[in-house]
């Protein structure tokens, strides 16, 4: 690890923010073990108070008469109310707690790499193959860098993080607007907590996530309002003259000819009725969705923003007097309410009987659908990119040893330089950091070393933090400076057996496409290959190679290579932009030690030999491996 001043108090602000979240922990466990004993006294007294009061006033009713039972039976009522609120209150603050623990803990497992501590990823994606660099780099499944950061509750929340990752042609102005939001919500830890509690807490209460494309698709399949608004205009009509009528014959002014025009009535609304409730059970599917905006979007419009800051202008469309959301999620929870009458059979029977209840709260839902479904899509967005934004954020502040990087569209300056990179899945004491420059367009990049010494690791750490740059996020590095690239990786290439594809086929059409990418237009393309044509035999690897390096070489892209053909290295002194690095170890005793150090110049040792007698093969190497070029 980098040892400046600077790093050290970074990295000492980190310790202190790891030892107050174990301290909130703490804290926050202790409140909540209170709580659930004095929920389970509560409890206690609830059925004591219910029981002792229903024997007192039946007591009270035989030996005293009306009146005394009705003075204990208002006095033990009230009682058992009370404690029922107070419980429910108790109950509620049990639930914050116990959400506001998940959080710190998970807080805590990211700082410490604890996978086990973390849900499992929220988005069912799986890894695209087909992806410049989505496997490559562990961006997306388990233990990767997305399920390390994400601490979305929405389940778009967490693909809107997963596309800022995965993208394949970052657009400058986007990722700084993004990087100015992330560096603001760094500095608003509570804010961010919050809005994990509330989201949380609606989730917890819903049961299960929502999916926002089955909420949209409810609120674009209304029934129109029009022709509901005919017959609730000739079914009211009828009503009021079924009522009348009724009045009437029961007054004996009229015959009982109301039960003639009451017999039209029914016939009429049972004819329609089918439709209708079919799509209020559909609308009462969505209450625990509608519960769960409500209770984020409530806290992003009474929160007070920073005037002039990025998230008061994000959140802007929760501020409009005109059209708050809770407004229009409140009516048309309001109108789901009114829909209820329909779960229980008798109770819907008679309303509708009497007047075209039905049809009235039909017409309202189709009209309050229509409103909602106009302005939801945005204030989704909005939250998405809250969701997506404070993953980031959190990060960074979990982390403040990490960096926010400079990134160019193009100009003056190095096309890539950083100090102290390393990579942000590797656990905090183990992490070996290193300085590396990349300073023009079309510089190469070999890298050299012994099997196991952080060859791989080291192009991985390069394509992972370019990722979080250019989604907006902090880097595991104390200062990292870039061009606008597009990323592609060539590290981890598999066969197929079901598609009939080699180890060696699948290589060769990786590489292609990497060459394609190149001569693409666009901003240039920074690659990271591990091993070129491993695939096939020495001799023919190395003409590959070589051929393939000389095309690279001067391209519309950076690169850096790892390979284990020393022979290549000798390509530094014939093309001018490719330099030498490599990875070094030492023998102590029987045991091979890695220092993980990138430094300057070709590999002068291998170690595959050693490792194959360490692990007990029948390979005779005697004392000594070493081999220089």
């Amino acid at each position: 690890m980098v040892n400046s001043p600077e790093a050290q108090t970074r990295a000492a602000l980190r310790d202190a923010r790891l030892r107050g979240l174990r301290a909130q922990l703490r804290r926050v466990s202790g409140q909540l073990a209170r709580l659930q004993q004095i929920s389970e006294r509560l409890s206690r007294w609830r059925l004591i108070v219910f029981a002792a009061g229903l024997a007192l006033s039946s007591v009270a009713l035989i030996a005293r008469g009306d009146v005394a039972f009705w003075a204990i039976t208002g006095v033990w009522v009230i009682g058992f109310a009370l404690l029922v609120r107070w419980h429910r209150a108790i109950t509620v603050a049990i639930a914050r707690r116990e959400v506001w623990l998940d959080i710190k803990r998970r807080h805590i497992a990211r700082m410490t790499l604890d996978w086990a501590g973390l849900p499992n990823p929220r988005i069912d994606h799986a890894p695209n193959a087909g992806h410049p660099f989505e496997i490559d780099l562990d961006i997306t499944g388990e233990k990767s860098i997305h399920h390390l950061i994400d601490t979305a509750t929405s389940r778009d929340g967490s693909r809107r993080l997963a596309g800022w990752l995965l993208e394949t042609a970052p657009a400058i102005e986007a990722t700084l607007r993004r990087q100015a939001l992330v560096r603001e919500l760094a500095g608003q830890p509570l804010f961010r907590d919050r809005l994990g509690l509330n989201a949380g807490l609606a989730m917890r209460e819903a049961g299960a996530a929502w999916r926002a494309d089955m909420l949209l698709s409810w609120l674009n399949t209304s029934q129109p309002a029009a022709p509901l608004a005919g017959r609730l205009v000739l079914l009211g009509a009828l009503a009021v003259v079924n009522i009348a009528l009724g009045v009437l014959a029961n007054l004996s002014f009229l015959p009982p000819v109301w039960l003639a025009t009451w017999l039209v009535y029914l016939a009429l609304f049972f004819w329609q009725a089918r439709s209708l409730k079919d799509s209020f059970s559909e609308a009462l599917n969505m209450e625990s969705a509608l519960r769960q905006l409500l209770a984020v979007f409530g806290f992003l419009e009474r929160h007070r923003y920073a005037t002039g800051s990025a998230l008061e202008a994000l959140c802007a469309p929760f501020r409009d007097r005109r059209h708050r959301p809770s407004a229009h999620l409140r009516r048309i929870s309001d109108v789901l309410i009114a829909a209820g009458v329909v779960r229980n059979p008798i109770l819907w029977f008679v309303v509708n009987a009497a007047v075209p209840w039905d049809v009235f709260v039909a017409l309202r839902l189709a009209r309050v659908k229509a409103a909602l479904a106009q302005r939801l899509p945005a204030w989704l967005d909005v939250w998405f990119e809250l969701e997506a934004s404070a993953s980031l954020a959190t990060f960074a502040w979990l982390n403040p040893h990490y960096a926010f990087p400079q990134i160019r569209a193009g100009g003056m300056g190095d096309a890539f330089r950083a100090t102290a990179l390393g990579h942000p899945l590797v656990t905090h004491q183990t992490r070996v950091c290193n300085d590396f420059c990349l300073s023009d367009v079309g510089e190469l990049a070999l890298i050299t070393g012994s099997n196991m010494s952080g060859k791989s690791t080291f192009l991985r750490a390069i394509g992972v933090n370019l990722a979080l740059a250019y989604a907006g996020g902090p880097v595991t590095a104390t200062a990292l400076e870039t061009r606008l690239f597009r990323l592609f990786t060539s590290i981890r290439v598999t066969d197929s057996v079901t598609d009939g594809i080699s180890y060696f086929y699948a290589e060769v059409k990786r590489l292609r496409a990497l060459l394609d990418a190149l001569r693409t237009p666009g901003a240039p393309v920074c690659f990271l290959i591990d091993e070129i044509f491993r695939g096939t035999n020495n001799r023919e690897r190395l003409i590959g190679s070589r051929a393939y390096l000389r095309a690279l070489a001067g391209s519309n892209g950076v690169g850096v290579i790892a390979t284990h053909d020393l022979e290549l290295v000798r390509l530094a002194d014939e093309l001018p932009g490719i330099a030498n690095y490599h990875f070094a170890e030492h023998l102590d005793g029987q045991r091979m030690v890695f220092d993980y150090r990138l430094r300057p110049g070709p590999c002068p040792s291998t170690n595959a030999l050693r490792i194959m007698q360490l692990a007990g093969l029948p390979v005779d190497v005697g004392t000594q491996i070493t081999q220089a070029i």
